[in-house]
């Protein structure tokens, strides 16, 4: 449990460690951000076949193949829904945000309620892995999810500050985002460990998730800014990391 509460607190600290990235380098280039964000796209993508669907089809039993097939498309189905009533990152924040103008702050603070329900699923995510008889491996998870908080946290900032909101509340909306990972992870861990019934669909469901947030909003986000070819390099490097800490760590 102490393990579960440190990863927690790690995977919400990493939003944090972001936000104060973005106070410090409020002009961060697209093709700065785009590489960091596609080499954790590629540790996450590593992250969810390795720590999550294999071991769900290993769980499963006989029926393994049709419990991670349904997990994986119903959390990608519930992140689509979540989608469908708060759209996130590059469907809310574009260059079109003016300073002190009332529609350019709803617009930043739909974002940041964006980044905080999506950050729900995720964080649920890495509880989820510590249902499994691997720690490493649920370690592994959260290090991946952890990594993506980080440009994250960083793309928070400058909208907020633009749109008039003054740093001190910025950096609280920021922490905010990342606390709800924090409870999303205790209710990922706490759901497998109350019944092991469920940990087959529940690890399939957060691979899914995770590999609907790769597809869906981080390869978009960084090939949008003409940096396409570092960022698939950048994702390959990624997942490549994550292969080799597998193997080490196995």
């Amino acid at each position: 449990m102490e393990m579960v509460l440190l990863t927690a607190v790690g995977v919400g600290g990493a939003t944090v460690f972001g936000a104060l990235i973005g106070f410090l380098f409020k002009d961060v280039s697209h093709k700065f951000s785009d590489i960091v964000l596609s080499f954790a796209a590629g540790v996450m993508l590593s992250a969810a076949v390795l720590g999550l669907v294999v071991p769900s089809l290993e769980y499963g039993g006989k029926f393994g193949i049709i419990i991670t097939i349904c997990g994986i498309f119903a959390g990608a189905l519930c992140l689509n829904l979540i989608d469908k009533l708060v759209p996130h990152l590059h469907k809310l924040v574009g260059p079109d945000i003016e300073a002190h103008n009332n529609a350019g702050l709803s617009k930043v603070l739909l974002f940041v309620m964006a980044i905080a329900i999506h950050n729900l699923p995720e964080g649920i995510a890495a509880g989820v892995g510590f249902g499994s008889d691997n720690p490493s491996q649920a370690l592994l998870i959260a290090g991946g999810i952890a990594l993506q908080n980080i440009p994250e946290g960083m793309v928070i900032i400058a909208p907020m500050l633009s749109a008039g909101i003054k740093p001190k509340r910025t950096f609280i909306c920021a922490a905010l985002t990342g606390l709800v990972e924090v409870i999303g992870t205790l209710i990922g861990y706490f759901a497998v460990s109350v019944s092991q019934a469920i940990l087959p669909f529940a690890l399939a469901f957060a691979g899914g998730t995770m590999l609907y947030v790769v597809s869906d909003e981080m390869i978009p986000e960084t090939h949008a800014h003409g940096s396409e070819r570092g960022a698939t390099y950048a994702l390959l490097v990624g997942f490549c990391v994550m292969l080799i800490s597998d193997v080490l760590l196995g």
